[in-house]
């Protein structure tokens, strides 16, 4: 994601390409295609559909226009695409910002559990010794009733 993050789109002749590319020359790419072209030379993947069957009875200006154009719309598709996983990114860091509040959270509230039944069990205590302390004062009372008939 990172990496998808440092690509930057720009545009360059109306055509955006990614900076990201080092080494790629747009011109250079199309400059050798049109001269493939103009000597004859289809290119090396005639079974591809980047160009359709039609496309063979096209002059070599219009298969380049069309092949700028498919260019064009596939950048367009990718400048998309790295907006949406830049938007991802964004979201995923959000969730896990909200995962760390929230195990901060749970943390403090166990630890709070953990006090308060610390002070449940103490309470316990001091309820069990004031509940035998009664029942000896109890005892004591009906003994002295006792005597004092």
């Amino acid at each position: 994601s990172s990496k998808i993050r440092n690509m930057e789109a720009q545009s360059g002749d109306g055509v955006a390409v990614l900076e990201d590319c080092i080494g790629f020359s747009l011109t250079k790419t199309i400059s050798k295609v049109e001269e493939r072209l103009k000597k004859g030379v289809l290119p090396d993947c005639q079974d591809d559909d980047i160009i359709p069957r039609v496309g063979n009875e096209m002059g070599a200006e219009a298969q380049i226009r069309f092949l700028k154009a498919k260019l064009r719309v596939m950048q367009e598709d990718m400048a998309n695409i790295v907006f949406e996983c830049r938007k991802k990114d964004d979201e995923n860091q959000n969730l896990g910002t909200q995962l760390k509040d929230t195990e901060e959270e749970n943390s403090r509230l166990q630890r709070t559990i953990s006090l308060q039944q610390s002070q449940i069990e103490k309470y316990k205590m001091l309820s069990q010794e004031a509940n035998k302390k009664t029942e000896g004062l109890q005892q004591e009372v009906t003994a002295l009733e006792k005597v004092l008939q």
